[in-house]
């Protein structure tokens, strides 16, 4: 096996019956290539964006209170005033941890299958790889700035 970049149309990817073999088929793996990338990036976006819903281990203190006070007028408004975070069921608690531990586990998994497609050293599927990740990046980057 070469240890520099090819550009040639035959490599095998991952597994022995993803062996490319001519034009088309690099084509085709390479776009295969490129929406796992952008599912990676998406991933990642979805994995923020649970995140940043309400955790089901805060606690439920007056969080907020301080500009509430600030911006009120009224002599009356003194008092501190309860705002209860949203809680989560126990059986909801542990399901959204389920949920959050299986993304990390496939987002891991394709990272490394996505590395180890780019140590194929072809030119190709390199380039299918940076491309994914820039149009990944370039979907889901918005997304981030929605949550």
């Amino acid at each position: 096996m070469s240890m520099t970049f090819e550009a040639g149309s035959s490599v095998t990817l991952l597994f022995h019956f993803w062996d490319v073999q001519g034009p088309a088929g690099m084509v085709l793996s390479v776009f295969v290539v490129l929406l796992l990338t952008v599912f990676y990036e998406l991933l990642k976006v979805w994995r923020v964006w649970l995140g940043k819903r309400p955790s089901p281990f805060q606690s439920s203190d007056c969080r907020g209170s301080s500009t509430a006070l600030a911006s009120s007028l009224s002599v009356s408004s003194l008092a501190p005033m309860e705002q209860t975070a949203p809680t989560l069921s126990p059986t909801n608690r542990w399901l959204l941890r389920g949920i959050q531990t299986a993304l990390h586990i496939l987002q891991v998994t394709l990272g490394y299958m996505l590395m180890l497609c780019v140590m194929s050293y072809n030119t190709w599927i390199f380039l299918g790889v940076i491309l994914g990740s820039v149009l990944g990046y370039f979907i889901g980057f918005p997304l981030l700035g929605q949550i």
